[in-house]
């Protein structure tokens, strides 16, 4: 069905790339070069699985989640967890399905082995590892379309974020609501990626430069099936933009309240929200 999976160092000689079908992910690990070298062996062992054991089980991650469904395999069953605590909303599976990789590869990467810190970065839902007295800094975009970096999020060894994931209706999956991205830290990537999925969703206001369509008629195979996602999103007015934001906002405080995500940040045209501890960095953009 896919393509052997492709492994291999980028020409920098630190950097691990994994990919096949649809996951692409860039690996780096930090400490004794030994160390490092068996840590990628042991992603490179895991990653060819991943994707086989996905489309087996793809008919029920793609369908509503369901307490009941019993999974086969880990990324599957990482993917059920982080929906666990959304019994009362529409979500599939597949909205954990990024981060859900990034932490199964990060944890095949670091069993055993003495690093010093690491990152999966699965299309930027990025898991991490840290140990005591090291820390990672992660580049925050607000706008998929202007690929800046708008603010930088330092994450230590002392803090319980291991995941970040953003969602938006200008990323690579579908989205119901209209923010231009939300970013979310959380425990880990697969919990991140599905909160930002969620509060992304709920950046929702009606207004007549936002064009929406049927995910089926965007992608025949979408989980999300006939429900209308965002295809476009024109210039808003204040009113609108603050109206949408303020339904996300709560949609985030609702989760950190929850103990759910660290933080968020919701951008929607140049306009910001911040939950939560949020990255010193935003806040200054926000402002």
């Amino acid at each position: 069905m896919f393509a052997p999976a492709q492994m291999g160092l980028l020409p920098d000689g630190r950097r691990l790339h994994l990919n096949q079908g649809p996951i692409d992910l860039i690996i780096q690990a930090f400490g004794d070069p030994d160390e490092i070298r068996l840590a990628y062996d042991q992603a490179m062992s895991c990653f060819p699985e991943i994707l086989p054991s996905l489309v087996q089980e793809l008919a029920a991650l793609r369908s509503e989640f369901d307490e009941e469904w019993r999974t086969e395999g880990t990324v599957a069953s990482r993917m059920q967890a982080a929906c666990s605590s959304h019994r009362d909303v529409f979500v599939t599976p597949m909205a954990a399905v990024a981060g859900a990789v990034a932490d199964e590869v990060l944890q095949a990467m670091t069993a055993g082995r003495a690093l010093e810190k690491a990152y999966v970065n699965n299309g930027g839902d990025i898991a991490f590892h840290l140990t005591d007295g090291h820390s990672l800094t992660a580049g925050l975009v607000a706008d998929y379309h202007l690929p800046n970096i708008d603010g930088d999020c330092v994450l230590t060894n002392d803090k319980p974020v291991r995941g970040i994931a953003t969602s938006g209706w200008k990323g690579r999956s579908f989205s119901l609501g209209i923010a231009d991205s939300v970013t979310v830290l959380a425990k880990n990537a697969a919990v991140a990626d599905i909160e930002a999925t969620l509060i992304a969703n709920s950046v929702v206001a009606s207004h007549h430069a936002v064009q929406r369509s049927p995910a089926t008629e965007q992608d025949p195979d979408s989980d999300l099936g006939s429900r209308m996602v965002t295809v476009a999103v024109g210039a808003l007015d204040q009113e609108t933009i603050d109206q949408a934001l303020e339904a996300g906002e709560e949609a985030a405080l609702k989760s950190e309240q929850a103990g759910l995500i660290s933080a968020a940040v919701l951008v929607l045209q140049n306009n910001f929200r911040v939950v939560g501890t949020a990255p010193a960095g935003l806040i200054a953009e926000a402002a």
